[in-house]
């Protein structure tokens, strides 16, 4: 049976919780244990599947099809741990399973309250697979004191109850602001974000303070007394030039032996740090720097693309360069054009998204890349446009455009080379789709296998013919126009096993320039890069554009 880990926060929001809880799964993993995270989000919806990334950011979507919380992205790049639809829930999903429980009369006739009914749903997502592994790690969103955080804080307090003596340890995340005017690091929000805790039941094992100034031990024996806690469990956490120095901060920390102490785990066995030694020596030294120009909808919160961003460094890591990412508003370049932005690139990367908007803009961009031949990568609407722009300015389709566009609206101005997918093949069945869906949760998700054809450029980067990657997406390039395409130099490089469905293009003699339909940023880890990051930032480095 596993032992449980709750990480909570205190005093702010986006104090780092998800990357504590990515960087204790590594360092447990570094003893020889094996770890599993997960998020439970406060939120009324059932997944972030239709939230706007303004609102909450980038979306990760599993092997197994869920959409989830970004957070899930850190546990993967950290552990390596393949996250599953079982690991991430929110209230909404909580409160439509009681319901729907309810409906089918499952509860007898009984009144449905929050405790509970509900605070066991909450327990029995909690227990799911808790026999794979040593320690389930499980990360409560929000803050402490916030209303609709409740019904998990009051969950968590009775599954430790339910456990044997010794099974759960809590671990709260805090702030200690510094006051420049007094020159002071002040401890009582902590001392109140702990009493707000203790509250509700709960008592905090292990705290771990955020803090922009060196934590003094007469501030963290203050901190241990007022909070009940002893003083070798108030662990320092500052702010990192690198989310990947995280692990060996921690440990140095000793955030990894005070968790094994509160468990009474003795003689703790000892880390290999090796993989996250080499992590931080591939991203400190290295021998260059490229420049990416990422070309996108969503550029003014970087989160909304965080695996990208990830997945670049880790490229970098890759060939041991710097890589300078920097995002570039897609609207922008339909007003100021292409060449004047991007002509101090080494490279081009359009990443997915939803929508008309902005769409000119990254047509423009793998014009300019194509005919420029710079190194260019497509991630799902990054395929589409590239293939919309060859089709437009190679192919002799003018007015190619994506059924998307007409969609929106609701008319017919395009010849849709990019059509919606109204069904496909998973596993063994087939799955049918149409417009008036529902939106949540009906786009063709998870992981997918592709057929690479021998001898294309993508099939010699993956070293294979069969791969599989994540997708999250309801429209398709339509593989009706193949030949067409193909004829002006577009080659469809990797296609579904039934051979339908387009996943991936290349442009005949061009350095590099590719399109996938999936998403290979979402399985690349710092130990581990994605071999399409890998290879693209080898050609950004070996350019004739390098700077």
């Amino acid at each position: 049976m596993a032992r449980y880990i709750f990480i909570t926060g205190g005093v702010v929001s986006s104090l780092g919780k998800g990357l504590a809880s990515a960087a204790l799964g590594a360092l447990l993993q570094a003893r020889g244990f094996t770890v599993r995270l997960r998020k439970l989000d406060p939120y009324l919806n059932v997944d972030p599947g239709t939230m706007s990334p303004f609102e909450h950011g980038e979306v990760f979507v599993t092997d197994d099809g869920a959409e989830t919380d970004l957070d899930l992205g850190h546990y993967e790049r950290f552990t390596g741990v393949s996250a599953r639809r079982t690991d991430s829930v929110s209230s909404g999903r909580i409160y439509s399973n009681v319901l729907e429980k309810e409906r089918k009369g499952a509860y007898l006739g009984k009144t449905i309250q929050v405790i509970p009914h509900v605070t066991n749903e909450i327990k029995d997502f909690l227990a799911v697979g808790e026999d794979e592994v040593d320690f389930m790690l499980c990360e409560i969103g929000g803050t402490v004191g916030d209303i609709e955080g409740l019904p998990f804080f009051e969950a968590i307090r009775q599954f430790s109850q339910d456990r044997p003596r010794g099974q759960c340890v809590f671990m709260h995340l805090t702030l200690l602001p510094y006051l420049a005017a007094s020159g002071e690091l002040k401890t009582k929000p902590t001392q109140h974000s702990v009493k707000e805790l203790r509250s509700i039941g709960l008592q905090p094992d292990i705290l771990v303070c955020r803090s922009e100034q060196p934590i003094p031990e007469k501030e963290r024996a203050k901190i241990a007394l007022f909070c009940n806690v002893r003083p070798d469990a108030v662990i320092p956490a500052y702010d990192l030039k690198s989310i990947y120095e995280a692990p060996l901060a921690y440990h140095r920390a000793g955030l990894d032996r005070a968790v094994l102490e509160a468990f009474s785990i003795s003689p703790a066995p000892r880390p290999d740090l090796t993989r996250w030694e080499d992590v931080m020596d591939r991203l400190n030294n290295t021998e260059g720097e490229v420049r990416v120009a990422v070309v996108g909808k969503y550029t003014q919160l970087e989160d909304a693309y965080k695996s990208i961003a990830e997945a670049l460094t880790h490229g970098g890591m890759a060939n041991r360069v710097k890589v300078k990412a920097e995002w570039i508003d897609s609207e922008l370049l339909e007003r100021e054009g292409a060449a004047n932005l991007l002509k101090d690139f080494n490279a081009v990367l359009v990443p997915g998204g939803f929508g008309e908007r902005g769409t000119e803009g990254m047509i423009a961009a793998a014009q300019y890349a194509r005919e420029k031949q710079v190194p260019y990568m497509g991630i799902c609407l990054g395929m589409q446009m590239a293939v919309i722009e060859a089709a437009r300015n190679a192919a002799g389709i003018a007015d190619a455009g994506s059924e998307e566009f007409d969609h929106e609206a609701g008319e017919t101005r395009f010849t849709p080379v990019v059509y919606h997918l109204k069904e496909w093949v998973q596993g063994n069945h087939k799955v049918e789709r149409k417009l008036s869906d529902d939106k949540g949760g009906t786009m063709r998700l998870g992981a997918y296998t592709a057929i690479l054809s021998p001898g294309s450029k993508i099939a010699g980067i993956y070293g294979a013919t069969q791969i599989e990657e994540r997708h999250r997406h309801r429209y398709e390039v339509d593989a009706r126009y193949r030949e067409q395409l193909e004829g002006a130099g577009l080659t469809f490089s990797g296609m579904s096993p039934d051979g339908r469905l387009p996943e991936t293009i290349e442009v005949k003699g061009h350095p590099w320039f590719i399109g996938v339909q999936f998403h290979p940023e979402l399985k690349s880890k710092p130990f581990e890069p994605a071999p399409l990051f890998a290879d693209f930032v080898r050609a950004a480095k070996d350019s004739d554009r390098l700077v």
